[in-house]
């Protein structure tokens, strides 16, 4: 009897080991452009100069069962920039702010992912501006995560000076500290693949 007792334990478990690493893998994760924002607020004396970037990417591994492993990199095109005033855009592209020519991208890599509870992460890692790297801890919101998709949001401060960009204004004193916002929407790449598939198919033909 205890034999019997004891290969069933075995087989049950070499039948469950699968499933709980497959359950652990990290799968790769696609933005939902329409709903994923990237956005940035610069404070001056006259106005809170609200802008967003328009072309970036996004690599996101994320291991659903864990979210400690997991990881992000962000290239964000500086040039990109809007704050839907073509004088102000200029200036913020040029060697005053960002200096895009020299400094075509910001990069974000992230180094750890630390859960502090169901609904906050802190995404801490190496962020990438004006050709000098510093780094940052992200406070994250997990919106939802569910079979195929999740939903991520939250803001963080970074100091302007810390990346050299120094420029100020007599008539418009611009505040050293600027907020950053995102919000992503991401897609289980191969869920996505497969539906596409499946859209794709030619319709089976009647019985």
């Amino acid at each position: 009897m205890r034999r019997a007792v004891t290969r069933l334990v075995l087989c049950v478990s070499v039948f469950a080991l699968p499933a709980v690493s497959a359950r652990a893998e990290r799968k790769a994760y696609v933005p939902d452009r329409a709903h994923c924002q990237l956005n940035f607020i610069g404070e001056a004396l006259l106005l809170s100069a609200h802008g967003h970037f328009e072309k970036w990417e996004i690599d996101t591994q994320l291991n659903p069962a864990n979210l400690e492993d997991s990881s992000v990199q962000l290239q964000i095109e500086s040039a990109s920039l809007n704050t839907r005033i073509e004088q102000r855009d200029k200036h913020l592209r040029s060697g005053d702010f960002l200096d895009v020519a020299n400094h075509p991208q910001i990069k974000f890599a992230s180094t750890r992912v630390k859960k502090v509870d169901d609904k906050t992460l802190t995404i801490t890692g190496d962020l990438t501006l004006r050709g000098v790297t510093k780094q940052v801890d992200v406070p994250v919101k997990v919106v939802f995560l569910r079979d195929g998709d999740a939903r991520f949001k939250g803001e963080l401060q970074i100091n302007r000076k810390d990346y050299g960009i120094n420029y100020n204004s007599r008539m418009n004193p611009v505040e050293d500290m600027v907020t950053i916002q995102f919000d992503m929407h991401l897609l289980d790449k191969a869920v996505q693949e497969e539906r596409q598939r499946q859209r794709q198919a030619p319709p089976k033909p009647p019985e």
